[in-house]
């Protein structure tokens, strides 16, 4: 049996399951309402989508200037890296977020909700990128810093010219895969009012009282992004590991 043809008996048993559970629950769907207010999904999606590639981009960013300073040999820097990772990865992202939104924007007069909901979500995720980046960097033999330095380059000439480009084209599947829980990460976006997609599930819920109606959109419409997004990290960690061998 080929894989597809596997994957795909496995998705049509778990749908059939889960339409026998409906049936024998006797729930008589009202998609009228929900209907109406398709165009608040639509938005909230949208954003959904921009903000979470404005905060890999610039998570990717942080996380790798972290990983650097976490191999840093000054103890300043490297503490200070290391204090952020772990006090990042060590609380939850919705404390961060009413902290980020209320307490540290409130203090430097910074209101637009979309700008500390996107700094917040890219420090959160750039501590992650930061280990994935750090692992990358560990991965590089020591003869190729050897062979840099051999050949005149500076310590910042290796590590741009030399190290960078090599634990970059490794650590690929994995940050595609920070990119799949970036996106379902952001869904707590909504606790700071920001109109994404999980707010608007919440808000047409309200309007129309119809629960499931509200979150089976919001559910389809996180599977449209997070199952390309697995499909790319799959491919890329095959890709790469050809490559490697």
């Amino acid at each position: 049996m080929s894989r597809a043809l596997a994957h795909t008996l496995v998705v049509a048993i778990l749908a059939a399951l889960l339409a026998v559970a409906f049936w024998r629950s006797g729930y008589a769907f009202q998609w009228e309402g929900v209907w109406a207010y398709r165009q608040k999904f639509v938005s909230g999606w949208l954003t959904t989508v921009a903000m979470s590639l404005f905060s890999l981009v610039l998570s990717a960013l942080v996380g790798l200037v972290t990983a650097v300073g976490l191999r840093s040999r000054w103890p300043l820097v490297e503490a200070a890296a290391r204090v952020y990772v772990e006090l990042i990865r060590g609380t939850p992202l919705l404390v961060q977020l009413l902290i980020g939104f209320y307490v540290v924007a409130n203090a430097v007069g910074l209101e637009n909700r979309y700008v500390v909901g996107a700094l917040v979500l890219a420090l959160f995720s750039g501590a992650y990128m930061a280990e994935i980046f750090r692992g990358g960097l560990a991965a590089i033999p020591a003869g190729q810093r050897d062979a840099a330095r051999a050949i005149g380059l500076t310590p910042w000439q290796s590590m741009r010219l030399v190290i960078l480009p090599q634990a970059i084209r490794l650590v690929l599947p994995a940050v595609a895969g920070q990119l799949v829980s970036l996106i379902k990460d952001s869904s707590l976006l909504s606790v700071i009012a920001v109109s994404e997609l999980t707010l608007a599930a919440q808000e047409v819920n309200s309007f129309t009282y119809s629960t499931l109606e509200s979150y089976l959109p919001l559910a389809a419409g996180y599977l449209l992004l997070t199952l390309p997004l697995s499909a790319l990290s799959r491919w890329l960690e095959r890709h790469f590991a050809y490559e490697a061998g």
